[in-house]
């Protein structure tokens, strides 16, 4: 018998109805010769059977799409490739996901293993040119598991493994490859329940009371993040936290809305200004919590990590001092460290210390929102305007050096950073993917990104721009154009402040001129673009192209003529 809602019997249609039952809503794919059996099964799919088929024309869009859609839906997706060369494309995005911890499940067909006589069997010269010793050789630092299915009769358990190891905490992207004459072959159809979600590891309650002892005795106590408010609900517990412990926070290239950057224990974006006046530093759900090369704690200061892994066993290199290591789920532990500390209580005298240190922070981070406009477009120019031209529900997406600190951002899930892994051209896919995750839940906010030039190249834009018209996904892209790596410039003066690359005004290898009118590349598929040059056309070409978003449902572009700011970019105050 086919698989339930399939009219088609085969390995294929099981494994796209088992993703349905596990709630992946979609599958977005970019095929090849390896694809017949999952085509043909989509199409003998009746409604809600299968998770519903995106075309992504670009391997890199389509996993940013699923890294997005989570972050929207707390769903994971389903991307598939092709063979060895479109998981190549994809690692990028891969790479992207395993550092953000975003479950998703990455599948990629294998060249078929049979030469001859059995059915899905090699047709094409490719699928000898295409076929690897371990295809998943090169993935496998990428993602948290893999398997080559073997049988049609073992799908729905590879199938479960697959989602319940991607949910697993930490998070994070699995692959599977798929051989093409396997997913051809009968199925067996799944029709047993659903395993149970391994559940996350508890704080330790011996390590919740040392955190609590460290902290109780602070009087300037500092918690530092990157990666809380993944899951928005999580917002609100360090909010609470922060008030009534006394305690700041800082985002160090914070990756979400952690805290409303108008809260009076936001203490900003770089842990510099404060870190070593801090007498107690919690890294809470932090990989990277300050640059020892940059910033010194004082030494006399306690320092407790929060952490699914405190560890970081998946990080070749991480050695920063630790006092206390509280292993759980972050949000959790610090309900838990909020218990403990509440029950020892604080004097008014301390209390009255935490508050006027956070306070004087507070009043610092804000100084450096009011720094005065100059003649020329920058990076800060865009954020103010973006901050006029926002409301508090519009989603702010970056993948640039960018002053988000200038952008008031109050509730949780408007704001989005790219992956510490760096991998570029994540921007444009993953704003598709928000769109298409808050349209899937019934919610249509507008979306913005704001990306480098350079990043917006990587960002493959036909294929993203192709996808937002195909499937209703408008949003908004800002370019940050200063022609040029800026990421590139600052490492090389950041090394070399005095050498030859300082005294030129064209350093080798980081100029993007000529620069295109990328502002033309949307218009290609029916989208609204434009070029600012001038401080006085900026803001109302974001309030046209917010407007070409929402009432005309078409992608717009706006490229800005930035420059570069060596001084702005050096400090990075407000990032």
């Amino acid at each position: 018998m086919p698989p339930s809602g399939f009219r088609i019997e085969n390995a294929a249609a099981a494994l796209l109805g088992r993703l349905r039952q596990h709630g992946v809503d979609y599958l977005i794919g970019n095929a090849g010769t390896d694809f017949p059996p999952v085509i043909e099964a989509l199409a003998g799919a009746a409604d809600g059977a299968a998770p519903t088929p995106l075309t992504a024309p670009h391997e890199n869009v389509g996993v940013a799409m699923a890294h997005g859609c989570y972050l929207a839906t707390g769903r994971p997706q389903a991307v598939m490739v092709h063979v060895n060369v479109g998981t190549a494309n994809a690692l990028c995005g891969m790479l992207n996901a395993r550092r953000d911890r975003i479950p998703m499940v990455v599948m990629a067909g294998r060249t078929p293993i049979h030469e001859t006589e059995v059915f899905g069997a090699r047709t094409i010269n490719i699928h000898w040119g295409q076929e690897m010793f371990d295809q998943a050789g090169m993935v496998r630092e990428a993602v948290k598991w893999d398997y080559e299915l073997r049988s049609g009769t073992q799908v729905a358990d590879v199938v479960d493994r697959a989602v319940t190891l991607a949910r697993q905490a930490p998070g994070g992207p699995v692959y599977l490859t798929l051989p093409r004459e396997v997913i051809a072959s009968d199925a067996t159809p799944a029709d047993k329940p659903l395993p149970a979600p391994i559940p996350g590891a508890g704080p330790n309650a011996d390590a919740i009371e040392q955190a609590a002892d460290l902290l109780s005795r602070a009087k300037r106590p500092l918690v530092i993040t990157s990666a809380l408010g993944q899951r928005p609900g999580d917002v609100a517990g360090l909010a609470d936290f922060l008030d009534r412990h006394g305690a700041g926070a800082v985002g160090f290239r914070a990756r979400y809305m952690f805290l409303a950057n108008n809260h009076p224990a936001h203490l900003g974006y770089e842990p510099g200004p404060v870190i070593s006046e801090a007498d107690c530093i919690v890294s809470l759900d932090c990989e990277v919590p300050w640059i020892p090369q940059l910033h010194k704690p004082d030494p006399d200061a306690s320092i407790i990590h929060i952490e699914t892994d405190p560890g970081f066993g998946d990080y070749p290199m991480r050695s920063f001092p630790a006092d206390c290591m509280v292993t759980g789920d972050p949000a959790a532990a610090l309900a838990a460290l909020d218990a403990a500390l509440t029950a020892r209580g604080v004097d008014e005298q301390t209390m009255a210390a935490r508050k006027a240190w956070r306070a004087e922070a507070h009043e610092r981070f804000l100084g450096l929102r009011d720094r005065p406009t100059g003649a020329v477009l920058t990076a800060q120019d865009v954020a103010r305007a973006l901050d006029t031209a926002l409301d508090p529900e519009d989603i702010l997406l970056t993948e640039a050096p960018f002053p988000v600190g200038l952008v008031r951002r109050t509730l949780p899930g408007t704001y989005f950073g790219t992956s510490s892994a760096g991998g570029l051209g994540w921007g444009l896919g993953a704003a598709l993917g928000l769109k298409l995750g808050h349209q899937t839940d019934g919610r249509d906010p507008r979306v913005v990104a704001a990306v480098g030039d350079g990043s917006y190249m990587f960002g493959n834009p036909t294929p993203a721009h192709f996808m937002a018209r195909a499937y209703d996904l408008p949003t908004l892209t800002v370019i940050l154009n200063n022609r040029q790596w800026g990421a590139v410039r600052r490492a090389t003066l950041s090394l070399y402040g005095d050498g030859a690359a300082a005294q030129s005004n064209d350093p080798p290898l980081t100029r993007l001129d000529p620069s295109p009118d990328y502002e033309k590349i949307v218009e290609a598929s029916g989208g609204w673009g434009a070029k600012v040059a001038r401080q006085e056309d900026l803001l109302p070409a974001i309030e046209e192209g917010l407007d070409a978003i929402a009432r005309q449902r078409v992608p717009a572009v706006i490229n800005v003529l930035t420059e570069y700011d060596d001084a702005s970019a050096a400090a990075d105050a407000v990032r």
